[in-house]
This record gives structure tokens, C-alpha cells and sequence, in this order.
């Protein structure tokens, strides 16, 4: 059978047989395994550090206040933009929309002066009295969980739900709504959200509509859009958008504005034949008068007014952030088509591939486009479209996106609040555009699901009078990193926006 060689056959031969290896060649296996392990791992190295830069379109914030390292704390990639820290809360809550009532304290009874040489100081009697303020944050769950707190900060108690059963929107989760807004206007609370399916964008807006910010009174009016099924869902641009993510803004639209729209409404160059006749009745009416006034007073040009008109702003990836008109009561939209409609904001680089089972009503075949969660805020002369971009939830910690693909708050502003929108190298939010405002720093990930409030506080001057001071406040949603990334973790955080060059500045 032959012979092989083994252990037992020295033992037997009494002769020693030579090593596999020589001593210098196990040496130069172990050098050069040392070399390729060290190659490898500065491989490695470079890998993690290119992949963790954001692509181009998410470089465009110049946040880099060099003096607050404390913001930076527990981020390894030291090119990454510098953010103040939040404010934080104790509230968990997703999707936040906030607001505040004022209410004024009942007087009390002056105290009765003791001594006659004690006399009241009239310092004391012309100091403003401070209103009593109730913030109200209304978010995303079952029936839409209100909470309140005397201050921004908290401490923040649940007194309810806005609904008192589930939605009667026809479509996706009826029980748990999304990312609702209440806006408050002519002694009205108005709450609108949105019911759908996760991942796909069957999807539908409604109202809610109550006389007190609390709970118990809303009255639920159901479905102004839909998108992707059922009635309205074939209209531009239902056909392409995901009816989600909702926000309200009624603001008064400037006259040439007004006269601009209805010049694109008009249908060709009709004219109507009762206008021609009252002209020229007018112009009759005028002549009268001048023969019997032989110095008539020139006629004065009507001033025109401003126009109240409310605008509902929406959209979840696919084609990104839309705009349509609502209807004077504020509780539909009779929209037909697209002279009414805006595109204000849209991602058009695919950020990640599309899911093999896409199929443009359950996943985009296009690939990702994380656009979503628009809010208009107003700080004149600029309206300013803010916008969450991202991934905002189901984060595994052992597989986190890489840096700059998780949530973050970006912006533009426009003299219009119906756009166009650009960010601060002028470019257009439709083609990309958006200047990061805010995003994950220190045990911050993942900030966004953004509304501003408008805050009113009190500063003590000479410590004689007070002076109200209107300011803007950023706030949000996030994940702390020190807690956990699970969905139910989010809690709300804020900071005060000043305004450089007429961009928003957390701080």
C-alpha cells in the first residue's frame, strides 16, 4: 500500500525526519501575515470614513460654530456640521405639532397696607400683566394623544385624545392617525391628519374640528384628498404623491398674487358681458356728474385688499412635498387641476435602490426619495418651508444608515407661500435643494418631524416695565442615543431660531 509518513514511524525507524518549515520561512509567513492583517485593517479604516460622507446635496449647511464642541460630543466623523445642542423633554411624542393658548390669571385682592406710612409702589402697578400660557402638543397614535405643559420645557401631562373613536377617513390605520397639525383660526381648532398603510402611499388627509384645543368636543369631517385609491386619487397630482404628512398655513395672499392666479385660472380670453355693461354704465354715471360738477374731484383707485386663503401642504417620498388651496371653511379642497397646484419640494436622486416588489403604489420602482414632512413658517419678509430628510425610524443599533442618510431638518424660503422655494445657494427645493438647519449631534439622532412656534416671552427692562418679545422656535422629534432607537422612544426637543442673513439659526 505504500508508506506514509507519520509520528509512529519515527518511533519505529529511530531516525528523526525534517520539520515541515524552517525556522526563517515561519518567520516570513508570520511578517508578511502581520503586513497583509495591517493592510486590511487600514482598508478598512478608509472604507468606513469615505462611506460615512454624505452625498453632495447634504453638504449644503454652514452651521460650523467652532466654539461649541460640546455639540459634537459622540460623533466620530470630525468634517460632520457642529449643531447647539437641544433643549430637551421628557415628552415622547412623533410627529409634534404644538401651539399655545393665553389665558388671562384671575385678579387677586390688592392686600390691605398695615402701616399708613406703607404706600404702594406705582413702579409695581405699571408692570404688564403676563398672560397665562397652556402649550398644547398633539402627535402621532392612538386617536391622536394631546398633552399639555405650562412652558415648552414641560412637565408635560396627556389630558386626552382628539378623537374619541377611530377616524372615519376609509383607508389604513383609522385607529393610530399621522403626523397631525392643529392650527387655530377665527375661534376654531382645526387638526388635520392622515391615515394610510406603512410603505405604501393608499393614503388619505382629513379634519377634525372642535371649539376648544382639548379633548372631547372634535367633530370629525373626513377625507379632503386621497392618493393612490379611491375617489380623487387619479386627479394631479394624487396620481403621483402620497396624501401624508400634512400642515396648514392661512395667511393673506398679496393682491397682485391674487390677481396672477386668477389670470391663470381664466379659460382663454372670454369676457363676461355683464362687466362690459357695468363699465360703461359707470363711465355714464361719471359724465353725469361732471355736467352738473363743472370741477370734478379726480376719482381715487380702490386700494385693493389682501386676500385670507388657507393652503394645505403634503407629501412622503415618491414625488416629495405638494400644495393645493383649500376651500374658504377650511375643511376641503376644490382644486381641479393644475393651475392650483405647487411642487415645492422633491429628492430626484434616488437615494437607494427601489424594493424588487415596488410597484408605485406599495414602494416606488424609482428608488427612495426622502422627502416628507413639510411646514410653512412665516418671518417677514420670507415664508420658510422646512422639511424632514431620511430615514426617520426602524433603526437596528447594529445596523444604523450611514452618517447623513438618518433623519435631518432642512429649509428654504420663498416672498411666496406658494413658492418657488430655494435654499441658500439658490437652489431650487423641487431640484434637490435644502439647507440643513439641524441634525444629529451629541446624543441627538435622527431630529425631525419639524414645526415652528411662534413664542411670545418677556424680558424685564430696568426692572420697571416688561417688553414682549416675539420669537421663533425650531422644534422636533429625536432619538437619544444614550436611551434607545426603538420608534416609541422619540421625545420632543427645541431651540430658539435667530435669523442671520434671513436664515434660520438654531441656537
Amino acid at each position: 500500500m505504500g508508506s506514509k509518513y507519520s509520528e509512529f514511524d519515527e518511533e519505529s525507524s529511530g531516525k528523526i525526519s525534517p520539520p515541515l518549515l524552517s525556522r526563517h520561512s515561519l518567520r516570513r509567513i508570520i511578517r508578511i501575515s502581520a503586513l497583509l492583517s495591517l493592510f486590511i485593517f487600514v482598508l478598512y479604516i478608509l472604507r468606513n470614513h469615505f462611506r460615512a460622507q454624505p452625498p453632495s446635496s447634504l453638504s449644503g449647511s454652514t452651521d460650523t460654530t467652532k466654539n461649541d464642541d460640546k455639540a459634537n460630543t459622540g460623533h466620530d466623523d470630525p468634517l460632520s456640521p457642529v449643531y447647539r445642542p437641544t433643549n430637551p423633554t421628557e415628552l415622547h411624542i412623533h410627529d409634534p405639532s404644538i401651539i399655545i393658548t393665553y389665558s388671562h390669571a384671575k385678579p387677586q385682592p390688592e392686600p390691605q397696607a398695615q402701616d399708613f406710612n406703607l404706600n404702594p409702589n406705582p413702579a409695581d402697578q405699571s408692570r404688564t400683566v403676563r398672560p397665562v400660557k397652556t402649550y398644547y402638543a398633539y402627535g402621532s397614535g392612538p386617536h391622536i394623544p394631546i398633552h399639555t405643559a405650562p412652558a415648552l420645557s414641560g412637565p408635560w401631562t396627556k389630558i386626552g385624545t382628539v378623537l374619541s373613536t377611530d377616524s372615519v377617513l376609509p383607508i389604513g390605520d383609522r385607529k393610530a392617525p399621522w403626523a397631525p397639525t392643529v392650527v387655530a383660526h377665527n375661534g376654531t381648532y382645526y387638526c388635520y391628519y392622515a391615515t394610510s398603510h406603512s410603505g405604501c402611499r393608499r393614503s388619505a388627509i382629513g379634519v377634525a374640528t372642535s371649539s376648544d384645543p382639548g379633548p372631547g368636543g372634535w367633530t370629525d369631517h373626513g377625507v379632503i384628498i386621497r392618493s393612490g385609491a379611491g375617489t380623487g386619487s387619479g386627479l394631479y397630482p394624487m396620481d403621483r404623491a402620497n396624501a401624508i404628512d400634512v400642515s396648514v398655513l392661512i395667511t393673506s395672499l398679496p393682491p397682485e398674487e391674487e390677481q396672477k392666479k386668477e389670470n391663470e385660472e381664466e379659460v382663454g380670453d372670454q369676457k363676461h358681458p355683464h362687466l362690459s355693461f357695468s363699465f360703461s354704465r359707470e363711465e355714464h354715471h361719471q359724465t353725469e356728474e361732471e355736467r352738473q360738477d363743472p370741477n370734478p374731484s379726480p376719482p381715487q383707485p380702490a386700494t385693493p385688499q389682501p386676500t385670507e386663503k388657507g393652503y394645505l401642504t403634503f407629501g412622503s417620498f415618491w414625488t416629495g412635498i405638494w400644495q393645493i388651496p383649500l376651500t374658504p371653511n377650511l375643511l376641503g379642497s376644490d382644486y381641479t387641476g393644475n393651475r392650483e397646484v405647487r411642487h415645492l419640494a422633491h429628492e430626484p436622486r434616488a437615494v437607494h435602490p427601489p424594493n424588487p416588489k415596488s410597484n408605485g403604489i406599495c414602494g416606488d420602482p424609482t428608488g427612495m426619495h426622502p422627502v416628507e414632512g413639510p411646514f410653512i413658517s412665516y418671518r417677514a419678509p420670507w415664508y420658510y418651508l422646512w422639511f424632514s430628510w431620511g430615514k426617520c425610524c426602524g433603526f437596528k443599533p447594529e445596523r444604523l444608515p450611514r452618517t447623513g442618510m438618518e433623519y435631518s431638518i432642512r429649509v428654504g424660503r420663498s416672498r411666496s407661500p406658494r413658492g418657488p422655494f430655494v435654499d441658500k445657494q439658490g437652489r431650487n427645493l423641487v431640484e434637490g435643494g435644502g439647507e440643513v438647519v439641524y441634525g444629529s449631534n451629541g446624543e441627538v439622532y435622527a431630529p425631525g418631524g419639524q414645526g415652528v412656534l411662534v413664542h411670545r416671552r418677556y424680558d424685564d427692562d430696568d426692572d420697571v416695565s416688561e417688553v414682549e418679545v416675539e420669537e421663533d422656535v425650531l422644534y422636533y422629534h429625536y432619538l437619544n442615543i444614550s436611551v434607545g432607537y426603538e420608534f416609541h422612544e422619540a421625545r420632543l426637543g427645541y431651540n430658539v431660531l435667530e435669523y442671520v442673513d434671513g436664515w434660520p439659526v438654531p441656537v
